[in-house]
């Protein structure tokens, strides 16, 4: 087993060989289904106390099976302490071919940015939230590879003309996930979600639509519903676009931007990071239309 003192980001040569277990491996298939994901998250999702799992962690970090990207590096170097991020490895990528047969992807070099990590770990720290609070309700959550089996189409990306601007754009949400539940009727209803992870880092409106920003993103939504895009071409009943922000401020420019929008308000939600650590199926959200506050199953 490594030393427990050997540094956090450069690998020690393991000591002996590792017997993967049914633990393992799932957490390698927890990984690659958020792509980043803390030492603590991984614990919860897989229904553990930390230091077990902190313990299969770092055979796995040390045999090559997870990475921990050194983007996090500057923080642990100024004396901060937080539960480590990891990624998958090479040979977590190999594992999950070999078994699977499932493609993935992997940095083994963990250049990737800080700014594209944070933003990760965003998306991470929401998707986490809902499936754990789907596993307290009984809400059935189904993430992006399930619904691309089902419609057997690419949902993930998707082109649409803003006619009234003449510009068509590119979109492509930060995560598809549906939610399945039963309604006071018996009848089961099932919403599509996308996941807009928001760091504050994009302008909430530009002068024009030829640079990024978040109105940008909110008219591109709102031509999928009215062309009604999402049917057509997705094979999407109902959906509506979640967006966890970083403070209350920027939750109201957001709200500010939306609106603009000349229809489809109704369609959007929006809330800051600090909703992840409350109920997320409790009425916290709060909506594009007249600002009334909002459930993620209304």
């Amino acid at each position: 087993m490594p030393n427990p003192r050997s540094p956090r980001f450069k690998r020690a040569p393991p000591a002996a060989s590792m017997q993967l277990t049914k633990r393992d491996r799932e957490i390698i298939r927890l990984i690659h289904r958020h792509r980043f994901l803390r030492s603590h998250q991984i614990a919860a999702l897989i229904g553990s106390s930390p230091q077990p799992v902190l313990r299969r962690l770092q055979l796995l970090y040390h045999h090559g099976y997870v990475t921990r990207p050194r983007a996090q590096l500057e923080y642990y170097e100024r004396g901060g302490s937080r539960p480590i991020v990891y990624g998958l490895g090479s040979k977590g990528g190999m594992l999950l071919k070999q078994e699977l047969g499932i493609t993935a992807s992997w940095n083994e070099k963990g250049d990737i940015g800080r700014m594209f990590l944070e933003h990760a770990i965003l998306v991470s720290d929401v998707m986490v939230a809902i499936e754990l609070a789907c596993r307290k309700t009984g809400v059935r959550l189904l993430y992006e590879d399930q619904l691309a089996l089902e419609t057997e189409r690419d949902i993930s990306q998707w082109q649409v003309r803003v006619r009234e601007h003449g510009v068509t754009l590119g979109v492509v949400p930060d995560r598809v996930f549906a939610l399945e539940y039963g309604d006071n009727g018996g009848h089961v209803q099932r919403v599509y979600f996308f996941l807009e992870a928001d760091r504050g880092t994009m302008p909430v409106v530009r002068s024009g639509l030829a640079q990024t920003s978040f109105y940008r993103k909110l008219l591109a939504y709102e031509a999928t519903w009215t062309q009604n895009i999402h049917e057509r071409k997705l094979g999407i009943h109902r959906f509506r676009v979640l967006t966890v922000t970083t403070n209350a401020m920027r939750v109201k420019s957001l709200l500010d931007a939306c609106s603009r929008l000349k229809r489809g308000h109704g369609l959007f939600l929006f809330a800051d990071r600090t909703v992840l650590e409350k109920d997320v199926f409790s009425p916290v959200w709060q909506c594009g239309k007249s600002v009334k506050i909002s459930s993620l199953l209304d």
